[in-house]
């Protein structure tokens, strides 16, 4: 969320901001939330002087009695009487004129930043860097569900009759490979620096509306029927929201955290073919990291993130590449994002298997996350990044370490996690 001093004063820049992430249904917005801006501050000086203006004649109302004279007195007990009603009327009106500004500036978009390419879409994202070599092997691969079928390691079918479409029974090898995936991802992190954490997997609504805008909301998240609770879409959510109406001294900065969790998603809308099986789920896990840091820090730890997820990747034989959002793809809190995505073998191309993003200060702004330095106290600025998510890690996974023989090789970094296993056999 943008500082409305900035939209104020900023106009323009808003409007450019706007229009670069193709959302031109936006800019009238801007004028109205300036124009109700100036309704509510010209409401509030007017209920301010009539407060100071209260202190005052009753200050006079006590002198008058003192003096007898009670004529005069009930006068002036009558104009406090009036300005009482007008003071309601404006108290009323501040209300609502913040509420209306609020929900506006909660839906304008974030600043991008300047270094963001202009793109309408995903389909014009940039390619930043490639890491690993891409390999097509001379044997054919299979899609990710009979690899795991082979290994008697998934139940789509007993999953739907459960839960529906979009779950699924993880089983034998496949369910350790799973668990060993994010105990591996979980140790990763931790050796650089990172602090574990479980965290609450449900949230409030206040805490929904602080990390997400409205239209993510509506999409990916799952509601508790008759409570304000949510079922979290990723730890990050969670995890921001641990610092909701916080003042950090500087010297505490930078919280490094990542976490484990189950998240749940909606998935609205229709998906193709390479999404069935567990590419596209309603329930999945995930290792995530987190950053709150100072703002002259963000970028450096954007780099740092994405750089993660890279050498973790890497060091399970899986190649990898970065790709820049551009700024038609960037959700509207977001200043900067990148996907790394993992290359499939079978499909002779990369698919997206996490998303880096610097938030700037717009969930800090939301929910209130501040930071205590030596000139006073400023919004902290948010990162946050996937560090592996299993479901789409194992189709990465199985298609660059399957085996002609469709036996599956498990790198030296993952062996200790699986028991020392160095191969899975299939069974069938």
């Amino acid at each position: 969320m943008l500082d409305l001093k900035f939209v104020r004063e900023n106009p323009d820049i808003v409007k450019k901001n706007i229009e670069n992430k193709f959302q031109f249904d936006k800019l009238p917005l801007v004028d109205e939330v300036i124009a109700l801006d100036v309704k509510n501050r010209a409401a509030k000086t007017e209920a301010d002087n009539i407060r100071a203006q209260r202190n005052k004649l009753s200050k006079q109302i006590g002198q008058l009695m003192a003096q007898g004279k009670k004529e005069e007195a009930e006068a002036v007990k009558a104009q406090v009487a009036a300005n009482a009603s007008r003071l309601e009327e404006l108290e009323a009106q501040e209300s609502e004129l913040n509420e209306r500004v609020l929900k506006i500036m909660m839906t304008i978009p974030n600043l991008i930043d300047s270094s963001v390419p202009i793109g309408k879409d995903d389909s014009e994202n940039v390619e930043l860097q490639k890491f690993g070599e891409p390999v097509v092997p001379d044997f054919e691969i299979p899609y990710h569900t009979d690899i795991m079928k082979t290994f008697n390691g998934i139940d789509l079918d007993a999953a739907g009759k459960v839960a529906g479409n979009g779950f699924y029974y993880l089983m034998g090898d496949i369910a350790r490979l799973h668990s060993s995936v994010i105990s591996y991802a979980r140790d990763f992190m931790i050796d650089r620096g990172f602090t574990y954490c479980v965290p609450p997997f449900m949230i409030r609504s206040n805490v929904v509306t602080g990390v997400m805008s409205f239209a993510e909301m509506d999409a990916m998240m799952y509601k508790i029927e008759g409570e304000d609770l949510y079922l979290i879409g990723t730890s990050e959510h969670s995890m921001i929201g641990k610092f909701i109406d916080t003042i950090t001294q500087e010297d505490e900065l930078p919280k490094t955290l990542t976490s484990y969790s189950p998240c749940f998603r909606k998935e609205k809308g229709a998906h193709g073919m390479e999404e069935r099986g567990v590419y596209r789920i309603h329930q999945f896990e995930k290792q995530e990291m987190i950053v709150v840091c100072r703002p002259e820090e963000s970028p450096i730890w954007y780099d740092k993130l994405w750089q993660n997820t890279v050498d973790l990747f890497r060091s399970l034989d899986i190649p990898v590449r970065t790709l820049e959002c551009c700024s038609g793809d960037l959700a509207d809190l977001k200043v900067k994002s990148c996907d790394v995505e993992a290359w499939s073998p079978r499909q002779k191309k990369y698919f997206e298997v996490g998303s880096c993003s610097n938030l700037g200060d717009a969930q800090a702004r939301r929910l209130r996350i501040r930071v205590e330095g030596a000139e006073g106290k400023y919004f902290a600025h948010t990162l946050n990044n996937t560090v592996v998510a299993p479901p789409r890690m194992l189709i990465a996974f199985l298609e660059n370490n399957l085996q002609a023989d469709g036996s599956v090789k498990i790198p030296k970094a993952l062996q200790p996690y699986m028991g020392g296993m160095e191969v899975m056999i299939p069974k069938k």
